[in-house]
């Protein structure tokens, strides 16, 4: 189970961090135009905002694990894209945008759900 939650929280690490990126170097109006129609309804600021909080997330998942400092932060880290995910459904449902944007956000949803939950529970580190 503890190589499934890493390979899981890897996965995880690396999504989220191609994801905030995009977000952080991107223009407002170039996001808007490759398909995340989304933006629109937030400032440019706050795009980034979201952007750097999974860059963030993305690096707790799994640097403090790794170099033993502060470990537990990988599960606070996954139950922070949960939540993130959870507000990424909302404003989609808002839009009425369900389909692949739902999918994703229930996917990456649940697997920071199952990280978290693994993390928290029996396989903390």
């Amino acid at each position: 189970m503890n190589i499934a939650l890493w390979a899981v929280q890897i996965v995880l690490a690396l999504a989220f961090l191609a994801s905030g990126a995009m977000k952080i170097m991107k223009p407002h109006t170039d996001l808007i135009e490759s398909g995340m129609e989304y933006a629109e309804d937030f400032s440019p600021n706050s795009i980034k905002a979201i952007g750097a909080i999974e860059i963030v997330a993305a690096i707790g998942l799994v640097l403090p694990p790794a170099v033993g400092v502060l470990p537990n932060l990988a599960a606070l880290a996954a139950a922070g894209l949960v939540v993130i995910m959870i507000g990424a459904a909302i404003v989609h449902v808002r839009r009425k945008e369900y389909m692949p944007s739902l999918l994703v956000n229930a996917v990456l949803g649940g697997l920071a759900l199952f990280v978290a939950i693994g993390r928290f529970g029996d396989y903390a580190f």
